[in-house]
């Protein structure tokens, strides 16, 4: 299960949002778990990551994965 601060990087990652260099960590980890792949510069959800985010916005109530 992902923690709050890994959802919270996919979120990001997934709306093209620019994080800072301390969760650079964070995000080889998730690259490595196979939520997220690195094209060039940009990163970018792989459907498992797709797949938690949406997972995670059902679980708090069905709020629209568009919306996270």
């Amino acid at each position: 299960m992902l923690r709050d601060e890994q959802l919270s990087i996919l979120r990001d990652i997934s709306q093209s949002v620019a994080f800072a260099d301390d969760r650079q960590g964070m995000v080889g980890q998730l690259i490595a778990e196979g939520y997220v792949m690195k094209d060039g510069d940009l990163f970018e959800l792989t459907a498992k990551g797709v797949t938690a985010i949406e997972e995670h916005a059902a679980a708090l109530g069905g709020i629209d994965a568009e919306q996270i």
